[in-house]
Protein backbone atom coordinates (compact mmCIF):
# COMPACT_ATOMS: atom_id res chain seq x y z
CA UNK A 1 0.00 0.00 0.00
CA UNK A 2 1.42 3.29 -0.74
CA UNK A 3 -0.44 6.96 -0.05
CA UNK A 4 -1.07 8.85 -2.59
CA UNK A 5 1.10 12.02 -3.95
CA UNK A 6 1.76 14.73 -6.26
CA UNK A 7 4.76 15.29 -8.76
CA UNK A 8 7.75 16.35 -7.33
CA UNK A 9 8.49 19.87 -7.88
CA UNK A 10 11.55 19.61 -9.55
CA UNK A 11 10.72 17.29 -12.60
CA UNK A 12 10.93 18.93 -15.80
CA UNK A 13 7.16 20.54 -16.72
CA UNK A 14 7.03 18.42 -19.55
CA UNK A 15 8.23 14.93 -17.60
CA UNK A 16 5.85 15.95 -14.84
CA UNK A 17 2.73 16.35 -17.14
CA UNK A 18 3.55 13.04 -18.80
CA UNK A 19 3.30 11.10 -15.08
CA UNK A 20 0.49 13.11 -14.16
CA UNK A 21 -1.44 12.19 -17.80
CA UNK A 22 -0.30 8.42 -16.99
CA UNK A 23 -1.35 7.98 -13.69
CA UNK A 24 -4.87 9.80 -14.79
CA UNK A 25 -5.26 7.10 -17.27
CA UNK A 26 -4.24 4.14 -15.18
CA UNK A 27 -6.49 4.92 -12.42
CA UNK A 28 -9.45 4.92 -14.52
CA UNK A 29 -8.09 1.23 -15.56
CA UNK A 30 -8.12 0.34 -12.43
CA UNK A 31 -11.40 1.87 -11.15
CA UNK A 32 -12.90 -0.30 -14.25
CA UNK A 33 -11.56 -3.71 -13.02
CA UNK A 34 -13.76 -5.62 -11.12
CA UNK A 35 -13.71 -7.06 -7.82
CA UNK A 36 -13.15 -10.88 -9.32
CA UNK A 37 -10.81 -9.62 -11.60
CA UNK A 38 -8.54 -8.21 -9.13
CA UNK A 39 -9.06 -11.09 -7.09
CA UNK A 40 -8.54 -13.54 -10.03
CA UNK A 41 -4.97 -11.92 -10.94
CA UNK A 42 -4.08 -11.04 -7.24
CA UNK A 43 -4.42 -14.92 -6.11
CA UNK A 44 -2.25 -16.07 -9.29
CA UNK A 45 0.23 -13.63 -8.34
CA UNK A 46 0.42 -15.35 -4.32
CA UNK A 47 1.55 -18.40 -6.50
CA UNK A 48 4.07 -17.14 -8.29
CA UNK A 49 5.24 -15.54 -5.87
CA UNK A 50 4.92 -18.61 -3.22
CA UNK A 51 6.69 -20.60 -6.33
CA UNK A 52 9.70 -17.76 -7.08
CA UNK A 53 13.18 -18.62 -6.23
CA UNK A 54 13.84 -15.10 -4.80
CA UNK A 55 11.07 -15.46 -2.30
CA UNK A 56 12.22 -18.71 -1.24
CA UNK A 57 15.43 -17.91 -0.58
CA UNK A 58 14.57 -14.76 1.82
CA UNK A 59 14.39 -14.19 5.03
CA UNK A 60 13.82 -11.08 5.79
CA UNK A 61 11.10 -9.62 3.44
CA UNK A 62 8.95 -5.91 3.20
CA UNK A 63 5.61 -6.48 1.51
CA UNK A 64 2.88 -3.28 1.05
CA UNK A 65 -0.72 -3.97 2.81
CA UNK A 66 -2.65 -3.54 0.02
CA UNK A 67 -5.18 -0.46 -0.90
CA UNK A 68 -8.69 -1.62 -3.11
CA UNK A 69 -6.63 -0.86 -6.38
CA UNK A 70 -3.29 -3.10 -5.92
CA UNK A 71 -2.67 -6.52 -6.24
CA UNK A 72 -4.02 -8.04 -2.71
CA UNK A 73 -1.16 -9.30 -0.67
CA UNK A 74 -2.92 -11.04 2.29
CA UNK A 75 -2.18 -14.43 1.36
CA UNK A 76 1.28 -13.55 0.78
CA UNK A 77 1.86 -12.20 4.31
CA UNK A 78 0.37 -15.34 5.52
CA UNK A 79 2.75 -17.93 3.75
CA UNK A 80 5.47 -15.50 4.84
CA UNK A 81 4.38 -16.39 8.36
CA UNK A 82 3.64 -20.12 7.47
CA UNK A 83 7.06 -20.69 6.41
CA UNK A 84 8.81 -18.74 9.48
CA UNK A 85 10.39 -16.03 7.69
CA UNK A 86 10.30 -12.45 9.05
CA UNK A 87 7.74 -9.77 7.78
CA UNK A 88 7.98 -5.80 7.44
CA UNK A 89 5.39 -3.31 6.06
CA UNK A 90 5.37 0.00 5.42
CA UNK A 91 5.02 2.92 7.93
CA UNK A 92 4.82 6.24 5.23
CA UNK A 93 5.47 9.45 7.51
CA UNK A 94 2.88 12.87 6.33
CA UNK A 95 4.49 15.53 4.73
CA UNK A 96 7.57 13.98 3.58
CA UNK A 97 9.09 11.26 1.35
CA UNK A 98 10.33 9.17 4.79
CA UNK A 99 9.19 5.96 5.55
CA UNK A 100 9.90 2.42 7.73
CA UNK A 101 9.82 -1.08 7.03
CA UNK A 102 8.35 -1.62 11.18
CA UNK A 103 8.20 -5.79 11.94
CA UNK A 104 5.11 -7.23 11.90
CA UNK A 105 4.30 -10.32 14.75
CA UNK A 106 1.90 -12.52 12.57
CA UNK A 107 -0.72 -12.01 10.04
CA UNK A 108 -3.13 -11.53 12.64
CA UNK A 109 -0.92 -8.26 14.27
CA UNK A 110 -2.36 -6.37 11.15
CA UNK A 111 -6.13 -6.08 12.95
CA UNK A 112 -4.20 -4.11 15.73
CA UNK A 113 -2.93 -1.20 12.97
CA UNK A 114 -3.99 2.16 13.08
CA UNK A 115 -6.33 3.36 9.73
CA UNK A 116 -4.71 6.85 8.61
CA UNK A 117 -6.17 9.96 7.03
CA UNK A 118 -4.62 7.61 3.57
CA UNK A 119 -7.16 4.72 4.67
CA UNK A 120 -4.09 3.13 4.76
CA UNK A 121 -3.42 0.56 7.81
CA UNK A 122 -0.15 1.03 9.25
CA UNK A 123 2.04 1.25 13.04
CA UNK A 124 1.01 4.14 14.56
CA UNK A 125 3.87 6.94 15.15
CA UNK A 126 4.42 6.23 18.86
CA UNK A 127 4.61 2.73 18.44
CA UNK A 128 8.60 2.51 18.77
CA UNK A 129 8.19 -1.35 20.16
CA UNK A 130 8.38 -3.01 16.54
CA UNK A 131 12.04 -3.36 15.39
CA UNK A 132 12.46 -1.58 11.89
CA UNK A 133 13.93 -3.51 9.30
CA UNK A 134 17.36 -1.23 8.81
CA UNK A 135 17.95 -0.98 12.21
CA UNK A 136 18.49 -4.54 12.21
CA UNK A 137 19.54 -7.39 9.68
CA UNK A 138 18.00 -5.01 6.61
CA UNK A 139 15.96 -6.96 4.22
CA UNK A 140 16.65 -9.66 1.38
CA UNK A 141 13.64 -8.25 -0.95
CA UNK A 142 11.12 -5.84 -0.93
CA UNK A 143 7.51 -6.10 -2.71
CA UNK A 144 6.58 -2.90 -4.16
CA UNK A 145 3.33 -1.63 -5.29
CA UNK A 146 2.68 1.26 -7.55
CA UNK A 147 0.52 2.63 -10.32
CA UNK A 148 2.29 1.63 -13.49
CA UNK A 149 5.27 -0.49 -14.57
CA UNK A 150 7.07 -1.24 -17.98
CA UNK A 151 8.88 -4.25 -19.34
CA UNK A 152 12.23 -1.97 -18.13
CA UNK A 153 11.16 -2.24 -14.69
CA UNK A 154 10.48 1.69 -14.57
CA UNK A 155 8.10 2.14 -11.73
CA UNK A 156 5.28 5.08 -11.77
CA UNK A 157 4.44 5.55 -8.01
CA UNK A 158 1.81 8.14 -6.67
CA UNK A 159 4.23 10.48 -6.43
CA UNK A 160 5.86 11.20 -2.84
CA UNK A 161 9.18 9.47 -3.76
CA UNK A 162 8.50 6.93 -0.58
CA UNK A 163 10.51 3.35 -2.07
CA UNK A 164 12.51 5.16 -4.01
CA UNK A 165 14.08 7.24 -0.62
CA UNK A 166 14.04 4.15 1.16
CA UNK A 167 16.19 2.32 -1.56
CA UNK A 168 18.61 4.33 -1.37
CA UNK A 169 18.51 4.28 3.04
CA UNK A 170 19.07 0.12 1.92
CA UNK A 171 21.93 1.08 -0.40
CA UNK A 172 23.97 2.40 2.93
CA UNK A 173 23.30 -0.29 4.76
CA UNK A 174 25.66 -3.01 5.24
CA UNK A 175 23.49 -6.12 4.29
CA UNK A 176 23.27 -3.59 0.50
CA UNK A 177 20.22 -3.15 -1.49
CA UNK A 178 17.25 -5.77 -1.30
CA UNK A 179 16.17 -7.67 -4.59
CA UNK A 180 12.85 -5.78 -5.55
CA UNK A 181 9.62 -7.11 -7.17
CA UNK A 182 6.52 -4.98 -8.37
CA UNK A 183 3.37 -6.80 -8.07
CA UNK A 184 1.09 -5.69 -10.90
CA UNK A 185 -2.22 -5.86 -12.16
CA UNK A 186 -1.93 -7.01 -15.90
CA UNK A 187 -3.86 -3.35 -17.09
CA UNK A 188 -1.21 -1.64 -14.99
CA UNK A 189 1.82 -2.82 -17.54
CA UNK A 190 2.56 0.14 -20.11
CA UNK A 191 4.35 0.48 -23.10
CA UNK A 192 6.83 3.33 -22.00
CA UNK A 193 6.74 5.12 -18.04
CA UNK A 194 8.54 8.64 -17.65
CA UNK A 195 11.25 8.21 -15.19
CA UNK A 196 13.60 10.91 -13.81
CA UNK A 197 17.20 10.47 -12.30
CA UNK A 198 15.80 10.14 -8.98
CA UNK A 199 13.12 6.90 -10.08
CA UNK A 200 14.91 3.66 -8.70
CA UNK A 201 13.60 0.19 -11.25
CA UNK A 202 13.16 -2.66 -9.72
CA UNK A 203 14.78 -5.95 -10.40
CA UNK A 204 11.23 -7.63 -11.41
CA UNK A 205 8.02 -7.13 -12.32
CA UNK A 206 5.50 -10.17 -12.01
CA UNK A 207 2.12 -9.72 -13.18
CA UNK A 208 0.06 -12.51 -15.27
CA UNK A 209 1.17 -13.04 -18.62
CA UNK A 210 4.87 -12.38 -17.67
Amino acid sequence: MEPPGEGGSEMAAALGAAKRALRTELRQKLRALGAAEKQRQSRLLSRKVIGHSKYQESKRIAIFLSMPDEIQTEEIIKDIFKQGKECFIPRYKPHSNHMDMLKLSSAEDISSLTLTSWNILQPSDDDSAREEALAGGGLDLIFMPGLGFDKKGNRLGRGKGYYDTYLGRCMTHPSGKPYTIALAFREQICESVPVTENDVQVDEILYEDC
